[in-house]
């Protein structure tokens, strides 16, 4: 009986080929009905947030151009990054070619530090939102957000660009045999990106956050302590509860995301089984998809929009003025 798990190649015509694991059918299959499913959520579930956000005038808002740009982030990992990982996974084998072979690490450590500068980016927002109430509409404009978005996404890009300056400039991808991609990275390339994407932004996220939920105690306690009438006791409550539930939903965005990142970069210097970082690396993956699933739980809005666009209610016209905020 054949061993299923025998070593066969990747290009069999080749002499130069890289070995292939041959896996078991049962696997075969639950792998790739599991990865395409993630896969596929992920991309399905941050469409719409993409849709919604663009579609309704209603929501077009700072603080929802910055949750656009997680979503594109996020759609782009379970589009390019998912697929090509997923597919490296099952078959063991690249067979992208050598052009995605050379860019594809640019376009994956874009869309993963895209995705944690966005979120940079929503934790400062409700930091002005909640820190300065007054004045946040003429600090935090829509004109604003787009041209921080934009320099966001472009410092991510030209960052990465210059780390890998050398492997795209490659004539051909380097790899050992054909069936392979690798990337060389050297130690100071993984100390000064372990800085650049993960301390600076993580720690800068954290501390945001730890203010805005002083901050939204402080002010429950200051309007506590000051209220008198009726009238004055309603808007104590109603104020303690938008400012304890905007905390509340960047604080499980940001909690959700940085248990999900966080011990894959723990692990950086160390050496641990490459089954336990395929785990993990997959974690990182997987929050891309639990991002929109936030938004249903906590944003009326994302289910009130979603049910339009299943519904195909967005094709009619004068849809984009539909109330989603009820």
């Amino acid at each position: 009986m054949e061993d299923p798990w025998k070593a066969n190649y990747c290009y069999p015509s080749l002499n130069s080929s890289c070995a292939k694991l041959n896996r078991s059918p049962a696997i075969y299959i639950i792998l790739y009905i599991f990865l395409s499913s993630v896969s596929l959520s992920t991309v399905v579930l941050n469409l719409l947030v993409i849709i919604s956000i663009s579609h309704f005038k209603q929501l077009h808002t700072p603080t929802n151009l910055l949750i656009l740009s997680l979503a594109v982030a996020d759609l782009l990992i379970g589009l390019i990054v998912m697929p090509v990982e997923g597919s490296r996974i099952i078959e063991t084998c690249w067979y992208f070619g050598d052009t995605l072979c050379q860019i594809y690490p640019l376009i994956f450590s874009v869309a993963m530090s895209a995705s944690l500068c966005s979120l940079v980016l929503i934790s400062t927002d409700r930091f002005i939102a909640i820190t300065d109430p007054l004045r946040y509409s003429v600090n935090v404009t829509l004109n604003k957000a787009n041209a921080i978005i934009v320099l966001g996404w472009s410092c991510c890009i030209v960052y990465y660009f210059f780390l890998f300056n050398d492997h795209l400039m490659q004539r051909e991808p380097h790899r050992i045999c054909h069936g392979d991609c690798l990337l060389t990275i050297t130690f100071p390339m993984i100390v000064c990106d372990f800085i650049v994407s993960f301390i600076v932004p993580c720690s800068t996220v954290i501390s945001l956050n730890l203010k805005i939920f002083c901050t939204a105690h402080h002010q429950a306690q200051a309007i506590s302590s000051v209220a008198e009438s009726g009238n004055a006791a309603q808007e104590n409550k109603m104020t303690k509860t938008s400012n304890r539930k905007a905390a509340k939903n960047i604080g499980t965005l940001v909690t959700v995301y940085l248990l999900c990142y966080m011990p894959f970069y723990m692990t950086t210097f160390a050496y641990i089984h490459p089954f336990l970082v395929t785990c993990l690396i997959w974690i990182m993956y997987i929050n891309s998809c639990i991002n929109p699933i936030i938004y249903a739980l906590f944003y009326p809005w994302f289910k009130l929009s979603a049910k339009h666009i299943i519904t195909l209610a967005i094709i009619h016209k004068g849809s984009s003025y539909l109330n989603v905020l009820k």
